[in-house]
C-alpha cells in the first residue's frame, strides 16, 4: 500500500468514526442506517473524492433484454457483444434458448443477436479483419452423482487394421467380455486406421500400434445392476471378418458416477457490422471451455477444453486459418487444463502463467513456462507462489507491453477447494532467468479477481470471492489500481456488486470499465438457499475522468502499419505526455488473453500528434485498436480506432 493510499485510508476512517459518533445518539438503529447511508452517498458523489477514488454505477437493462453474461467482448464498433448460451442454465439449454446481446454503451441501445449454438463456456479472441473468433460451447449439461439413471462412461475404440479407418455409427453396442454387459454409443466416431511401426536400424518391421477412438457409451437400461467395476475388452457388434478382429473396445469402470459436460466442434465469427454470427468450418476437436490464443503467423491456437465425451481433450491442440477458414492439428501434443491463460509473446513463443479455470488433473499441465509450439519445447519458469492455488487466477501483461512483465492475481485450489490464494507474482520475461517474484500482497485470498489495463498504465483490480463461487457470503466488495512504476497497490472506490464465478470486465473506449456477470452457488452466508446469477451490467468510472476534460484527439488515419506513422490532432497537443495503443478486451472466466497496453513513440508539432506503431508484429498483432492519448494529468482521451493491417 503506498503513502497516498494510506493517507487517504486514515483519513477515511476518522470521518467514518466521527459519522459513528455523531448518529449514535439518534436512538434507533433505523435512524442510524438511514443517517449513515445518506452520508455515504454524500461523501461518495463529492467531486474531490471521486477524483481520488472514481465512482461506481449499476445499469439494470429492460427486463427483455436481460440475460445471465458469462463472454463479453468489445468490439470495433465501439458495441460490446454480451454472450450467455444457455447461461448456466439447463431451462435454456432443454428450449434451445440460447441468447447473445449488442450493448451501445454511448447510446445505451440494447439489441437481441440470433444465437445459432450454446456458446455457454466457449473460447473466444479477436480476428485481424475485426471480427470475433468463437469456438466451442455445450453439447451436454452435466449430470451429478444421483441425477444420472444410467450407467456409461468413456469406451476407447481401437483398429488395428493397417489400412483403412473404421466408422461406426450412434447406437453401436459393446458387449463386454469378461462382465457380459452390453452399452450402447451415443455419437458416431471415426477410428483412424493403425499405424505400422518399424526397427528404426533395421527397418524390420515390428507391430502394428492401433488407431484409437473416443466415445461416450451408456447402458441400454437405467439402475445399479448394469455398472461395471473394472476394466473389460468389449466386442462391437455387428462387425464382421476383418473388422471384427480388428476392431474392439476397452474401457474402465462404467457406473452411475457424475458426468462432465461435453463441448461441441462449432466455430464461427461474429461481424460486428452486420451484427451476426457467420459459421466457419468445425474444430476438429468438440471444445468446452477453450482458450482461443492469436500465434505469430496470424493464425488462431485452440487449447484444451472438455471434449463431446466429456473427457479432458488429451493435448490434441488445433490452429484456425482465418484466410482459409480451416482448422488443422498441430503435429505435436501438449495438454493444460481447462481456460489456460497463454499470451503470445514479442519472439513468437507462447507464455503460459499457469492460471486456469477449472477442469484437469492436479499434476499435468499446472507449471508456468514458456512454449515454443513450433518445436513443442517447454520451459518451466520458476519461483510461482502459491503453485497450487491457480485455479481461478487471473493473469495481466502489464503495461506498458514492450517490457513483456505479467502479473497473476490471487486464485484458488484445485476444483471446489475452500483455499484461497492474495498473493500476486511478477514474472520479467525478459530477464536472462525469468523468475516469478511476489508483488504486493491482496487483502483476502481471492478467486476470480478482475483486471482491466487502463490507458494511464494503471490496473484496475476488482471482485472475486473468498471461496470456491461466492461461498458463505464471501464475495469481495473491493478494488485497487495498480501502479507498474512503483510495484504498489491504490486503493480506490468499492464496487456496489459482488462478482465471482463467470464474471468479467473489459475497458470501454472512453476510459471507463464495465462489469458483468457473477453467479453465486448459494445466496446467504449459511450456504442453504440457491444463489442467483447476477444480470447487472456496472460500470466504474476511474479518478483521471473526474481531474479535468479530456484531451481532444482526432483526424487521424484509420490504418497504420507496423512500423509506419500517423497524425492525429489535439487540441491539447502540447500536454500529452503518453500514447497508448490498446487490444480491445475478449473475457470470460478470469480469462482475457487479447488486452495488452502498447507504448507509442510520438512528436508533437501544433497541434498534431505524430505517432510511430512498432515493428514487431508479435508485439503489435494485426487487427482493430482504441489509440488513447494521455495528459500531464494522467487524463486519457477517448479513443480513436486505428487498424494495423
Amino acid at each position: 500500500m503506498n503513502d497516498r493510499a494510506g493517507r487517504r485510508r486514515a483519513r477515511r476512517l476518522a470521518i467514518g468514526t466521527a459519522v459513528v459518533l455523531a448518529l449514535a445518539g439518534m436512538n434507533g438503529p433505523w435512524l442510524y442506517r438511514f443517517g449513515t447511508e445518506k452520508y455515504h452517498q454524500y461523501q461518495i458523489n463529492r467531486p474531490e473524492y471521486k477524483a481520488e477514488n472514481g465512482k461506481w454505477e449499476t445499469l439494470e437493462f429492460p427486463k427483455e433484454f436481460r440475460q445471465n453474461t458469462i463472454h463479453a467482448a468489445l468490439l470495433r464498433t465501439g458495441k460490446v457483444l454480451l454472450v450467455a448460451g444457455s447461461g448456466n442454465n439447463q431451462d435454456n439449454f432443454n428450449a434451445k434458448k440460447f441468447d447473445s446481446r449488442i450493448w451501445d454503451p454511448v447510446k445505451g441501445t440494447i439489441k437481441k443477436i440470433p444465437t445459432p449454438k450454446d456458446l455457454f463456456c466457449t473460447g473466444h479472441t479477436q480476428l485481424a479483419n475485426g471480427n470475433l473468433l468463437i469456438a466451442g460451447g455445450t453439447k451436454r449439461y452435466e449430470k451429478l452423482k444421483g441425477d444420472v439413471t444410467k450407467a456409461g462412461g468413456l469406451m476407447i475404440v481401437h483398429n488395428e487394421n493397417p489400412d483403412e479407418p473404421i466408422t461406426l455409427p450412434a447406437g453401436t453396442k459393446f458387449t463386454g467380455k469378461e462382465n457380459g454387459q452390453t452399452f450402447v454409443s451415443k455419437d458416431p466416431v471415426v477410428v483412424e486406421r493403425a499405424e505400422k511401426v518399424f526397427d528404426k536400424k533395421t527397418g524390420k518391421f515390428e507391430r502394428n500400434d492401433p488407431g484409437l477412438g473416443r466415445i461416450y457409451v451408456e447402458a441400454q437400461k437405467s439402475g445399479r445392476k448394469y455398472e461395471t467395476g473394472t476394466q473389460d475388452n468389449y466386442r462391437i457388434q455387428g462387425l464382421t471378418g476383418t473388422a471384427a478382429r480388428n476392431t474392439y473396445g476397452i474401457a474402465q469402470k462404467l457406473a452411475l458416477d457424475k458426468k462432465d459436460f461435453q463441448g461441441i466442434r462449432d466455430a464461427f465469427e461474429f461481424d460486428p457490422v452486420a451484427e451476426k454470427y457467420i459459421k466457419v468450418d468445425p474444430m476438429k476437436e468438440a471444445r468446452w471451455y477453450p482458450t482461443l490464443t492469436t500465434l505469430s503467423d496470424g493464425k488462431i491456437l485452440s487449447v484444451s477444453g472438455l471434449d463431446d465425451i466429456g473427457q479432458l481433450v488429451p493435448g490434441k491442440n488445433e490452429v484456425f486459418d482465418p484466410e482459409t477458414k480451416k482448422w488443422t492439428y498441430l503435429p505435436k501434443i501438449r495438454q493444460f487444463p481447462t481456460y489456460p491463460a497463454l499470451f503470445l509473446m514479442q519472439n513468437g513463443k507462447i507464455f503460459y502463467s499457469g492460471a486456469n479455470a477449472g477442469y484437469g488433473p492436479d499434476d499435468v499441465g499446472r507449471d508456468p513456462g514458456v512454449w515454443d509450439v513450433d518445436t513443442n519445447k517447454f520451459t518451466k519458469v520458476p519461483g510461482l507462489s502459491d503453485a497450487n492455488m491457480l485455479e481461478t487466477a487471473n493473469t495481466v501483461l502489464l503495461p506498458p507491453a514492450q517490457d513483456e512483465k505479467y502479473m497473476v492475481i490471487g486464485g484458488g485450489g484445485v476444483g471446489e477447494s475452500k483455499l484461497s490464494s492474495n498473493k500476486t507474482r511478477i514474472v520479467d520475461l525478459k530477464a536472462d532467468s525469468p523468475r516469478f517474484v511476489d508483488g504486493p500482497t491482496l487483502e483476502k485470498g481471492t478467486r476470480y479477481p478482475q483486471a482491466s489495463v487502463l490507458p494511464d498504465d494503471t490496473v484496475l483490480v476488482s471482485g472475486g470471492s473468498e471461496d470456491y463461487r461466492g461461498r458463505g457470503d464471501s464475495n469481495i466488495l473491493q478494488a485497487r489500481l495498480y501502479h507498474p512504476d512503483t510495484n504498489t497497490f491504490e486503493s480506490v472506490a468499492d464496487p456496489l456488486v459482488g462478482r465471482n464465478y463467470h464474471s468479467g470486465s473489459l475497458l470501454l473506449p472512453d476510459g471507463r470499465v464495465m462489469f458483468f456477470g457473477s453467479d453465486s452457488l448459494y445466496g446467504d452466508k449459511a450456504n442453504t438457499k440457491p444463489g442467483t446469477f447476477e444480470q447487472r451490467i456496472e460500470i466504474y468510472t476511474p479518478p483521471y475522468l473526474y481531474r479535468d476534460a479530456q484531451p481532444s484527439l482526432s483526424g487521424g488515419p484509420q490504418t497504420i502499419a507496423r512500423g509506419a506513422s500517423g497524425t492525429f490532432t489535439s487540441k491539447h497537443a502540447s500536454t500529452i505526455k503518453k500514447v497508448r495503443l490498446i487490444r480491445p478486451s475478449a473475457s470470460t472466466h478470469v480469462t482475457d488473453v487479447d488486452q495488452r497496453s502498447i507504448a507509442l513513440d510520438f512528436t508533437v508539432s501544433g497541434d498534431k500528434i505524430k505517432v510511430n506503431v512498432p515493428k514487431n508484429k508479435n508485439l503489435v498483432q494485426s487487427g482493430w485498436y482504441m489509440l488513447f492519448v494521455d495528459d500531464d494529468q494522467g487524463t486519457p482521451s477517448k479513443a480513436q480506432w486505428v487498424k494495423v493491417p
